[in-house]
């Protein structure tokens, strides 16, 4: 784009004007591409351990198909460190602050919320991170 108009006179008005066009082309293009970073927050040892993993994978999948990149700490941390064992435990609640710290969103999923769900909510009021909430009404027949 060019300052001048075609017989080389400044023509700032539509320089500013054919300018904000394009910026705002931008701005949607990145907008659509974007997706915030989601700390999936649902109950892992209150209850049924493999239904609530269950139920997290399916949580995981809505936020996917709803233009987010989901984070289930519960779903990944099990994988090498023991809920049964205090320490694992204590070591696993501690990394879960430390990302949801990273986080632009937590999605609280279910309507009933563990001691650990209740922390975790509490530390993104702290963060000022957007919360969203989700019954689990909503997800009988998801997947």
């Amino acid at each position: 784009m060019n300052y001048r108009n075609s017989e080389g006179y400044a023509s700032p008005t539509e320089y500013e004007a054919l300018s904000r066009i394009q910026r705002e082309e931008r701005a949607d293009k990145i907008k659509r591409k974007y997706r915030p970073f989601v700390y999936i927050c649902s109950p892992f040892s209150l209850g049924d351990r493999e239904e609530n993993i269950r139920n997290a994978k399916q949580y995981c999948k809505f936020a996917v198909e709803n233009h987010a990149i989901p984070f289930a700490p519960h779903l990944l941390f099990p994988l090498f460190l023991n809920d049964d064992i205090p320490a694992e435990r204590e070591l696993a609640l501690f990394m879960n602050r430390i990302i949801l710290a990273k986080c632009d969103e937590i999605w609280i999923f279910g309507n009933i919320f563990s001691k650990g769900m209740q922390r975790e909510i509490k530390l993104a009021r702290r963060k000022k991170l957007n919360i969203r909430y989700f019954p689990e009404i909503e997800f009988n027949n998801y997947m």
